[in-house]
């Protein structure tokens, strides 16, 4: 008689990483020689896949390949049962020849869930044109609804190892780095220490969508079990210690610490990054955000304690006093929404440091201008500042540390760029201390944010490519000085919006920008994720080749992408 297995007592170990699975179909009837040569294509792309696709940390997600080639329904069962024990959730086929969907494919998806991220990356040969079944294919799952992917590619059509090019190669890194950030984030948790962001609406935690739309948890804590963690030192004094000792090593006489109890403060702000992270550690938390104004550091009614812009800055860096760290998503005043858009940058990217900002001040050409004109700087037909105009991005005290340097710089070089202001006591009687710096001009990525419907029940990506942009330290003074001097300020020109769209576009106070990600990543995201993509700039193509991806197939069929998405979506 079967009996019940008894697993045992549970033990917290490392949560699974995405396992991307790499097969191929292919037909029984040509010679056996392009079944090796199958073989050998999905071996080839297994490597590319496994060399280039990153986790945030720096590791690198499981992939595993089945040399079984699919050709019939058997073949079709015994490489979906291999792919599936191994824990495959996503999916690359990379057919190099024709052969029937329905015994082969579309056999061998019916054991995997509807939502597994799919990908068909092809050749274009005319000789035995596995571009043919991969189109035969795609139009079969479309027409069912099934999310799918086409990358149409190159690789030589004769020779038993073929290496497909780089073109080819790019377009599936960036499709895998998009499906490893959904199946990555599915199932985690982010935290987030308070309640309603300062009563913004734009930055409410919208749990039911949150975990319909990305299979994320929002694990919500009162920041009272930090003040009270604080109280008890739930901390080791001699890290604290140490990570004292880090700042006034490299940051020295920036760090306002002139009396007694702003030293006090700015101690206290390293235990509360100490208390959080080990928290946030405990949690298996990928994310997270905290309130504080007003109840944390500016109601006088209670007793305001030291701000947390410190340990925002740190949590979005690449490292702190330990070195080299995996940057964690981290939202000033609890903006839930930044936070999951900074949280999506960062897997897209690979693990680059987010930057969270305010939308402070729009800059258009014609003030920036008359500001220069005004402190006596020229300019040019070179200077993007003055003709494009920029967004002085100067988050409320906090930013990621990377971004007072560029890419490739080391801490101690960024380290030398950064002050830490006392802050206002008017706004933040609690005392502690802020983070200054100006970032250089020259680091492009994109900038945007995400923003949520209740009428449509989606969320929306706005977004453009975008750069910094920097101007002689006289102007930059002057630019500072009409805004919050000593905050951390990023001048950001978008690359296809104007300032005028720009300002009056804005779905909140809010920007985030990350470094590195391209288009095409973020725009599969979308697809899987089923959000809207929210670029209304007028000077903006709807498709640009070799920038954009093409459109998937379901979105043709379903009257466009926004249409699609809400029928596909649910």
């Amino acid at each position: 008689m079967a009996t019940a297995k008894n697993l045992g007592e549970g033990k917290p170990g490392k949560i699974k990483a995405p396992v991307i699975g790499v097969f191929a179909t292919n037909d029984p009837r040509i010679d056996k020689s392009f079944w090796e040569r199958g073989k050998n294509i999905v071996k080839m792309a297994a490597d590319i896949i496994a060399k280039n696709v990153k986790l945030p940390d720096g590791g690198a997600p499981q992939v595993v390949y089945t040399p079984t080639q699919v050709m019939e329904e058997k073949s079709a069962d015994i490489a979906a049962r291999q792919l599936l024990d191994a824990g495959a959730n996503i999916l690359v086929c990379v057919p190099d020849a024709w052969c029937f969907p329905q015994p082969t494919l579309l056999s061998f998806l019916a054991h995997f869930p509807k939502q597994t991220p799919l990908n068909i990356t092809c050749g274009n040969s005319a000789t035995l044109p596995g571009v043919v079944f991969a189109q035969a294919t795609l139009g079969a799952l479309a027409q069912s609804g099934i999310m799918a992917h086409l990358n149409v590619g190159t690789w030589p059509d004769v020779g038993q190892n073929p290496v497909m090019t780089k073109g080819t190669a790019d377009a599936l890194i960036d499709w895998c780095q998009a499906a490893v950030t959904v199946v990555g984030l599915r199932g985690r948790r982010v935290v987030v220490f308070g309640h309603d962001s300062m009563g913004m609406e734009t930055a409410l935690a919208h749990i039911l969508p949150t975990r319909r739309t990305f299979g994320l948890e929002i694990t919500r804590l009162d920041m009272k079990l930090l003040a009270d963690m604080l109280a008890k030192k739930s901390y080791k004094p001699a890290e604290q210690k140490a990570m004292r000792a880090w700042v006034d090593k490299h940051i020295g006489k920036r760090l306002a610490a002139r009396t007694k109890r702003e030293s006090e403060n700015f101690n206290q702000s390293i235990a509360l990054y100490l208390v959080t992270r080990d928290l946030m550690a405990d949690l298996n938390a990928v994310g997270g955000g905290f309130m504080a104004q007003l109840e944390w550091n500016s109601d006088r009614r209670g007793i305001p304690l030291p701000g947390p812009d410190f340990m925002e800055s740190v949590f979005n860096s690449s490292f702190d006093h330990n070195g080299r760290k995996e940057p964690l998503p981290y939202a000033t005043e609890a903006d839930t929404q930044g936070l999951l858009t900074m949280l999506a940058m960062t897997w897209l990217s690979a693990g680059n440091p987010p930057l969270f900002m305010d939308f402070r001040k729009v800059w258009e050409p014609w003030e920036i201008q008359g500001l220069a004109d005004k402190v006596g700087v020229s300019y040019g037909a070179d200077d993007v500042w003055a003709q494009k105009g920029f967004v002085d991005g100067v988050n409320s005290g906090a930013a990621s540390f990377d971004w007072a340097g560029l890419p490739g710089w080391k801490p101690e070089q960024i380290l030398k760029n950064i002050g830490l202001p006392a802050v206002d006591p008017d706004y933040f009687p609690g005392g502690g201390n802020s983070v200054t710096f100006v970032t250089p001009g020259g680091i492009e990525g994109i900038a945007g944010r995400l923003a949520y419907s209740y009428p449509a029940d989606r969320f929306t990506m706005f977004w453009d490519e975008a750069a910094t942009t920097e101007m002689i330290p006289k102007l930059s003074e002057a630019v500072r000085k009409t805004s919050a001097y000593d905050w951390p300020h990023t001048w950001v020109v978008p690359k296809y919006a104007t300032m005028y769209e720009y300002k009056h576009y804005a779905p909140a106070n809010h920007l985030h920008m990350i470094r590195g990600l391209k288009p095409a990543r973020l725009q599969f995201w979308m697809d899987m994720t089923n959000v809207l993509s929210g670029t209304p700039w007028a000077a903006r193509p709807a498709f640009i080749e070799g920038v954009d991806r093409p459109q998937p197939l379901p979105h043709l069929l379903n009257g466009g992408e926004v249409n699609a998405k809400f029928l596909l979506g649910g």
